[in-house]
């Protein structure tokens, strides 16, 4: 008994743990839940790139991904989808436009050096060797005047070739390139060392500001073009949350009452761990944390069912040893003891096949099986220790003296078994008539 105290104690706390983490801690939305946009970016084969690899795609997401981040948007999701496709979800994105634009460009930076003749004249331009890729970071500043600019600060393999670029080419201007785009000529003064440069022209900004984004996040190793958008607008997403919340307590009440109708204190038992387990489980949720969307909510819906299904399973093979006319400990344990192979091999199924899912499936199937996956493994937690310490602690080890708290009648019990089987309860102790 002391065991099952501590063990009802320690259920009490990761109870309140459970609770506080909810109250504290929020958890991410899907786009199709506050609004946002879904895009596929496909990339695109070239006169130089004939295949599109593996590597590429890797290289694409990332650079996708740092630009993502810098639109400020949080909670985005960017996954690869065959060989050559990337599905990226925007939630709560403000303007699905620029999101849009501001994805597919290259984001190419080129410093182009000149070519000369043998007078000094400038012929035309030739790449110099310096690019973006030499870049550290790049930020938006003002000149003296007061106009903006992008500032430039090179990494030390990019500050060498750029000392070296301007010490060759002193006297006459550089080229600076971006998407294929003459954007400045700066006449190089004088050598400059340190690894900083800054472009000058006719820049909003605005304009400064996206182009520095654009270099920050990364060139995009391959070309990649929007080939499909969705938009989910927020008021759309609100009522899908609403509709989700109503269903789910909806379908919630109603286990919960039959569970009381059909087994009566055990089912009170049950709803009671299934609280315990919700709570939990959305706990979870918040911790990993689990970017939650309607095929989630499906999947943590569904996992409460089966969590119910676990105890209907235990209660079922308790009322069957009742039945038989075993005492309450005897009875319950039985009853979790034979449950417990069923519950097992059915969760592991569902876990293997959430598994497989995850690792397979879209961005939303991704979703309904890692909830799903969650919630079936809390669930066995309810049940079997949850359930089990309840149930012991309410019902003790005792002769069942009022079958109808189980659902049962008086008839249903074998009465001649009890009665062997509480002389054999009283031996087992030393207690003899």
């Amino acid at each position: 008994m002391k065991n099952k105290i501590i063990m009802f104690w320690m259920i009490v706390l990761i109870t309140v743990i459970s609770i506080v983490i909810i109250k504290v801690k929020p958890i991410p939305l899907g786009l199709d839940l506050v609004g946002g946009s879904r895009i596929v970016l496909e990339a695109q084969k070239t006169e130089t790139i004939s295949e599109i690899t593996q590597d590429m795609m890797d290289g694409l997401k990332t650079a996708i991904e740092n630009r993502v981040n810098a639109l400020g948007v949080s909670e985005t999701m960017v996954q690869q989808e065959g060989s050559n496709r990337l599905l990226i979800e925007i939630p709560n994105v403000s303007d699905p436009k620029k999101a849009r634009e501001f994805l597919g460009e290259t984001a190419k930076l080129e410093f182009k050096k000149p070519i000369l003749s043998d007078d000094g004249n400038v012929l035309g331009w030739e790449q110099s060797g310096l690019t973006g890729e030499d870049l550290h970071k790049a930020s938006v500043g003002t000149d003296n005047a007061g106009k903006w600019l992008i500032l430039l600060e090179f990494n030390s393999k990019g500050a060498n070739k750029f000392a070296k670029l301007t010490r060759e080419f002193r006297g006459y201007p550089i080229a600076i390139y971006f998407n294929d785009e003459n954007i400045s000529e700066p006449v190089v003064q004088q050598e400059i060392n340190g690894g900083n440069a800054q472009i000058t022209g006719d820049f909003t900004h605005d304009s400064a500001k996206k182009i520095v984004d654009l270099l920050n996040a990364g060139a995009l190793p391959v070309p990649a073009k929007i080939i499909e958008e969705n938009s989910v607008g927020p008021t759309l997403g609100a009522d899908s949350l609403n509709k989700s919340k109503f269903a789910g307590m909806l379908g919630l009440g109603a286990v919960m009452i039959f569970m009381i109708f059909w087994y009566r204190v055990p089912g009170f038992i049950a709803d009671i761990a299934l609280v315990i387990y919700s709570l939990i489980v959305f706990a979870i949720f918040k911790m990993v944390p689990v970017t939650l969307t309607l095929a989630g909510i499906a999947g943590f819906i569904l996992s409460i069912g089966m969590a119910v299904d676990a105890n209907i399973l235990i209660f079922e093979r308790t009322k069957e040893e009742l039945k038989a006319g075993r005492t309450l400990f005897t009875a319950i344990n039985s009853g979790f003891d034979r449950a417990f192979t069923s519950i097992f091999d059915s969760n592991m199924s569902t876990i293997i096949t959430c598994v497989i899912l995850y690792f397979l499936g879209s961005s939303i199937v991704k979703g309904f099986a890692l909830t799903l996956a969650i919630g079936v493994l809390v669930s066995m937690f309810s049940a079997i220790t949850v359930t089990k310490n309840f149930m012991h602690l309410m019902f003790g080890t005792g002769q069942l003296k009022h079958p109808a708290l189980f659902g049962l009648k008086e008839s249903d019990i074998n009465e001649a078994y009890a009665a062997e089987e509480t002389q054999r309860e009283k031996a087992k102790f030393g207690v003899l008539d």
